[in-house]
C-alpha cells in the first residue's frame, strides 16, 4: 500500500516559489492501476518523483508498507528503488552500446539474481523476441520503448511509476504497450500509476485522477 500524507513540492523559479505539488493526501491500495492526467507543467511529473524517492518533498511523507521512505538514508533509499520500483518514461534512454537483452539487464548490476533468460521472456512479452541481439540504433523508437518497459520489469517490482510512457508512439504501439500493462496489473498484481496528457490514455485505468497547477482531484 502506498500512503501520502500532507505531500507537497514547490521550486524556485526566477525567485518565485512554484508550487509543482500542492499537499495532498492520497492511499493507493497494492495492484491498483491508476491513471493521472493532465497538461504539461501541472505537477504529474514531479508527483511521480516524489512517490519514487526521486524529489525530495518539503512537507509531508510517503508510506510504502507503512514505512515513511523520506526517513530512509540515501542508501536505503536507493536499495528500495531498485527492488520496489520499475520506473517508464516517455523516452527509452537505451545505452546504444548495449544490445536489447544487454538493457533489459542492466538494472541487475546495482543488485539482484535474474538472469539473461529472464531478460529474455520479458522481451518476448512485450513483443520483441526477434530483436533480442539488436543494438537500440537498430529499433525503432516504439521498439526501444518496449525494451525500457521490460527493462523496468526486470525485478519484478511491486510498483510501476509510468511518466507518459506511450507519449511518443504510434496508435498500434501505444494499444499494445496499455494492453500489457493491464495484463502485468491484473496477472501480477502488479501497482501501477500512470500519468499522461492523453484523456483518452488515462481512462485505460479503473481509477483515475486528474492534477492542475500541483492540485489533484479524482475522477468519477
Amino acid at each position: 500500500m502506498i500512503e501520502l500524507k500532507d505531500l507537497s513540492k514547490s521550486y524556485a523559479v526566477a525567485g518565485t516559489a512554484i508550487k509543482a505539488v500542492k499537499p495532498l493526501d492520497l492511499v493507493i491500495e497494492q495492484g491498483e492501476f491508476v491513471s493521472i492526467v493532465g497538461h504539461s507543467g501541472s505537477g504529474k511529473s514531479t508527483f511521480l518523483s516524489l512517490i519514487g524517492g526521486i524529489a525530495r518533498p518539503d512537507t509531508g511523507s510517503v508510506r510504502i508498507d507503512g514505512n515513511n521512505i523520506w526517513e530512509y538514508n540515501d542508501r536505503a533509499l536507493s536499495k528500495l528503488r531498485n527492488e520496489k520500483f520499475g520506473f517508464v518514461y516517455q523516452f527509452a534512454s537505451l545505452i546504444p552500446t548495449l544490445t536489447a537483452t544487454e538493457n533489459v539487464l542492466l538494472p541487475t548490476v546495482f543488485g539482484g539474481t535474474k538472469s539473461a533468460a529472464d531478460a529474455v521472456h520479458l522481451l518476448q512479452m512485450v513483443g520483441l523476441g526477434d530483436k533480442l541481439d539488436r543494438y537500440s540504433s537498430e529499433l525503432s523508437g516504439g521498439e526501444q520503448q518496449r525494451v525500457a518497459i521490460a527493462r523496468a520489469f526486470i525485478h519484478s517490482p511491486r510498483i510501476i511509476l509510468a511518466d507518459e510512457p506511450t507519449g511518443d508512439l504510434d496508435e498500434e504501439t501505444e494499444a499494445e504497450i496499455m494492453s500489457f500493462f493491464e495484463k502485468i496489473n491484473k496477472e501480477k498484481s502488479v501497482t501501477m500509476i500512470m500519468v499522461t496528457h492523453s484523456s483518452e490514455i488515462a481512462l485505460r485505468a479503473p481509477r483515475r485522477f486528474r492534477m492542475k497547477q500541483g492540485a489533484i482531484e479524482e475522477l468519477h
